[in-house]
């Protein structure tokens, strides 16, 4: 997935961190209009300022039609941080620093229509702050996050084993950790609901933040963020371009699967000479001469290239991104290729270019209805299911980076 589908926290979450509050917004509600109006007219509404006309805010809220804010002399509005749960901490803020794409929660009396507020508070999170934050957020989850699949869940311990990046990493979690799981139709964070540490298991995806040890094998977690995301190997049965689905027969669960196309789905097509290279690599490593013919044209077994030099001319280093991890020129393999960096490479397609019996890999959703959403598939995939059809799924397409404010890095 690109970073820029995948970079930070939106303002959703940062709603969901200062806006969720009700107990701290009782003393952001203005006393004197309380008094003096009745309950039902008065109103409390969340959203973000979509233009500002005289002394009149139109306002987009979470939900329902726009709203029409008057804001007068008396109406109090103040500036609170990002993060900041305690509205007496928040600082006062002139209507002329108001700006679009701020996000508010306004306090006063609707109209009997519900269309307009005369706003008697405001409390603004500016757009700016958060951004800022959003960055903070994006650095550390740089700095202190590790992501990968699940090897083993010990929810009594409270540690979570990963596999990241061929290296093996225990995650502890304590009763302080944020945990969040990942929605059944949605690999974005800020869909992400409070989750336990029950609910993970051996094969999620994992990503955490938090304290690492000196040797990168443990972290102590701030945060654990976990889905379940099935990956298919198959070939296609049929297209709905209308529905924008895909009938995928699963080789090996031996059953037809229905998955959907977004478009936030990553569809990219492999070029014939990179479907190869990864083919050998899931074969038996980057194989030599010998070995490396009968991978690449898929005879052989997984053992035949074992030991042999990498792939190539004498002395030419494998393309950049299907080197081991730990292997550097002239070094010994020591880990598993970085497929994420080739895929990135290869071609983007559509749903268009896909037709009955084209061999595909796909990792999806689990789906909340039997049918998962598409988050990365690979067309032109035939030599690698050859290969390896039985791991090539869970080796090229996972881990993958989760839509996180962690962007594409992570791991030790």
């Amino acid at each position: 997935m690109s970073a820029a589908r995948i970079r930070g926290l939106t303002i959703a979450l940062c709603a969901a961190i200062v806006f969720s509050v009700p107990a701290c917004w009782a003393e952001a509600v203005d006393q004197q209009t309380e008094q003096t109006a009745s309950p039902a007219a008065i109103s409390r509404r969340v959203g973000t300022i979509k233009s500002i006309s005289g002394a009149v805010i139109t306002m987009t809220p979470d939900s329902g039609p726009e709203i029409n804010l008057t804001v007068e002399d008396a109406t109090r509005i103040r500036r609170i941080a990002p993060g900041e749960t305690n509205p007496k901490n928040a600082t006062p803020l002139e209507f002329r620093d108001l700006q679009v794409g701020d996000l508010i929660r306004v306090n006063g009396i609707a109209s009997d229509d519900g269309k307009s507020i005369i706003a008697s508070s405001i409390l603004a999170l500016k757009a700016s702050d958060i951004e800022a934050r959003k960055e903070q957020e994006l650095q550390d989850w740089q700095k202190r996050g590790v992501d990968g699949l699940a090897s083993a869940v010990d929810a009594a311990g409270g540690t979570i084993t990963i596999s990241a990046r061929g290296k093996k990493v225990v995650v502890h979690a304590s009763q302080t950790t944020v945990m969040r799981r990942y929605a059944p139709d949605s690999v974005k964070f800020e869909d992400a609901k409070p989750g336990t540490l029950q609910e993970v298991h051996s094969g999620d995806q994992v990503r955490a933040r938090g304290e690492r040890s000196l040797d990168g094998s443990e972290l102590v977690a701030d945060e654990i963020v976990s889905g379940s995301f099935p990956s298919i190997a198959g070939t296609v049965s049929s297209v709905d371009a209308s529905a924008s689905t895909l009938s995928v027969h699963d080789l090996l669960a031996r059953k037809t699967v229905v998955v959907k196309i977004t478009p936030d789905s990553q569809l990219r097509n492999l070029p014939p000479e990179m479907a190869q290279r990864i083919a050998m690599v899931l074969k038996g490593g980057l194989g030599g001469a010998t070995q490396g013919q009968s991978a690449a044209n898929g005879s052989g077994s997984p053992g035949d290239s074992q030991g042999a030099r990498p792939a190539g001319p004498p002395g030419e280093m494998p393309p950049e991104g299907m080197v081991p991890a730990g292997m550097a020129k002239g070094g010994r393999p020591g880990g598993a290729p970085d497929f994420q960096r080739v895929l990135m490479r290869a071609p983007p397609t559509s749903l268009a270019d896909l037709h009955k019996g084209d061999a595909v890999l796909i990792l999806s959703t689990a789906g909340s209805t039997g049918i998962g959403t598409v988050i990365t598939l690979l067309s032109g995939v035939e030599p690698i299911l050859r290969a390896a059809p039985g791991a090539s799924s869970a080796s090229i397409l996972t881990p993958w980076s989760l839509s996180a404010p962690s962007g594409d890095a992570g791991g030790p």
